[in-house]
């Protein structure tokens, strides 16, 4: 084994790249060897991969053993778009002599056999990717962990890569059940299941076009687990009907009922938390492209979960187009801004914008993080690690690929023309588009702040009206307090003479006016520290 390791460097020196690029790390570095093969996009080739790692905090040097990993894996090119670069990203699989697959835990991570090397040509900033699946991890949900390597293959400096995790079924990743080619039946037919909204046409198409699509769009999903070539036609079957039975649910007129309407089919609070990354790295590629899902078996919960996150290269300001770099405006209207583009985004995200509460609750739930994980200072924090980390290594890979201040699409202007003014820029853009949320996200449900400047200590509206069968009182309070509602006819009779305990925020109250006859009604209200008004009510 020493031999064909020395064999290797050996190769490696007498191309005259490695002396001159790369002696020595605080990165591990990552050997590729290839023995004469070209890396295509489709199949694996096997090669021979060297990972040379000797601890946190501690130099990696070329000349080091292989300590890490030293054997075979299979390498193809991933990625779509992406492919037009010429650093080109891999997808690898660990193999055996044979060619079959083995598990390892690299770099503290769980074992697999799957894993990536993400090539941030386009992205400058070399951390888009880290920073929305950080973003997510650090919500409670599973994302892709990331490293931060230096890459050799063929005796050819490739530069930084960020080797992480692929998007996998298993106990250390995607932790959903295992189904087998014989689960056609009962609950084991259930799932567990990853699917994916993205542009193979290796699934089904969704019933239901996207909403401002001019261009006869159809929304594309995909099976990736099990992938195509392994999923029986049951579990075809079953998992496209239970979708098609979330969608009709989303679409029908009692889509917010907690018990018929898309809540029977779908975890509320993981669709928040997607929202939540995609918009505040405005995603143009977001809800509509690499996007993933999941579901365990009923069993186990069932229902649909938004996730895992992927794919950020072109966010967090690095797109040009539909206005991918704009500080304002959410990224779910993708569709209004491009109709035209082909890859829409499904009507689900706009149904979403009139639940109420689903507002209320994301509301609730960006309070929460802006506080903790996607406060100013965690953000601030993660974008120097990468920064202090890769400083080193940034000066080889920009020698490399010398790209900061020119042009690789889609990057929007103006160009920054140093790596201090990319971070520079990502740091003002992030606060920026953090403050638009928080102002944009509707101020209503539980988590309503009641305005500094309002005098009074309620705000007293109601709706529909004209009303038929229900009336719904919107009260802001600004503390817990008792209000007496009276709503009185034209001829003075009292319909309703209630009390009601106000909780700081919005509260809503309900009031039946299914048998009341048609005509004018005023409502009158009263605080508990004497405030009163009166409103005009009409009933039809």
């Amino acid at each position: 084994m020493k031999k064909v390791r020395f064999a290797i460097f050996s190769l490696f020196l007498s191309t005259g790249l490695l002396a001159q690029t790369l002696t020595s790390s605080n990165l591990p570095i990552i050997v590729i060897n290839t023995n004469g093969q070209t890396i295509v996009d489709d199949p694996k080739i096997m090669a021979d991969m060297g990972i040379i790692y000797n601890g946190a905090g501690v130099r990696n040097n070329i000349t080091d053993p292989f300590n890490h990993y030293n054997g075979k894996i299979g390498i193809e090119i991933r990625g779509q778009s992406s492919q037009m670069f010429p650093m080109k990203s891999y997808g690898l699989e660990l193999w055996d002599n044979a060619g079959s697959s083995i598990d390892r835990a690299l770099f503290g991570l769980p074992k697999e056999s799957d894993w990536v090397l993400y090539a941030p040509y386009t992205d400058k900033t070399l951390m888009r990717n880290f920073l929305a699946y950080t973003m997510s991890r650090e919500m409670g949900h599973w994302a892709a962990n990331c490293r931060y390597v230096e890459v050799m293959v063929n005796g050819d400096y490739k530069g930084i890569y960020v080797f992480m995790e692929k998007i996998k079924r298993g106990s250390g990743r995607v932790n959903i059940s295992k189904i087998n080619s014989t689960d056609v039946t009962g609950d084991a037919v259930t799932g567990g299941y990853i699917f994916s909204i993205d542009k193979e046409a290796d699934g089904w198409y969704s019933s239901f076009y996207p909403p401002f699509g001019t261009a006869g769009q159809n929304i594309r999903f995909s099976y990736v687990y099990p992938k195509l070539s392994s999923i029986v036609p049951a579990q075809q079957s079953w998992i496209k009907s239970y979708v098609d039975s979330f969608e009709q649910a989303l679409n029908s007129v009692k889509y917010q009922d907690k018990q018929t309407g898309w809540r029977k089919f779908a975890d509320e609070s993981s669709f928040i938390d997607y929202f939540i990354v995609n918009e505040v790295s405005r995603n143009v590629d977001g809800y509509r492209l690499s996007s993933y899902f999941n579901k365990d078996r009923q069993s186990k919960g069932g229902k649909i979960v938004a996730g895992p996150a992927w794919d950020y290269d072109l966010a967090f300001r690095n797109a040009n187009y539909c206005r991918g770099s704009e500080i304002s405006g959410w990224a779910f209207y993708f569709n209004k801004d491009c109709p035209l583009d082909y890859w829409q985004i499904p009507f689900w995200w706009y149904k979403f914008e009139n639940d109420s509460a689903f507002q209320s609750n994301l509301r609730c739930r960006w309070k929460q993080v802006r506080q903790g994980s996607l406060s100013d200072s965690r953000i601030n924090t993660l974008i120097d690690s990468v920064v202090t980390l890769t400083a080193e290594a940034r000066q080889r890979h920009f020698q490399r690929w010398p790209v900061l201040g020119q042009y690789v699409w889609p990057n929007p202007q103006p160009i920054p023309t140093s790596y201090a003014e990319e971070i520079s820029i990502l740091k003002d853009w992030l606060n920026q588009r953090l403050s638009w949320i928080s102002s944009a996200i509707p101020n209503k449900g539980a988590c309503y702040d009641y305005p500094a400047t309002e005098k009074e200590s309620v705000i007293t509206a109601f709706y529909p009206n004209p009303v038929e069968n229900n009336l719904t009182l919107d009260i802001k309070s600004r503390f817990t307090q008792k209000m007496n509602i009276t709503i009185t006819d034209a001829m003075g009779r009292v319909m309703v003479n209630k009390s009601y305990n106000l909780t700081y925020g919005e509260n809503f109250l309900q009031v039946p006016t299914g048998k009341w006859s048609s005509g004018i009604y005023f409502l009158h209200y009263q605080s508990e520290n004497g405030e009163k008004g009166t409103k005009k009510l009409l009933k039809q």
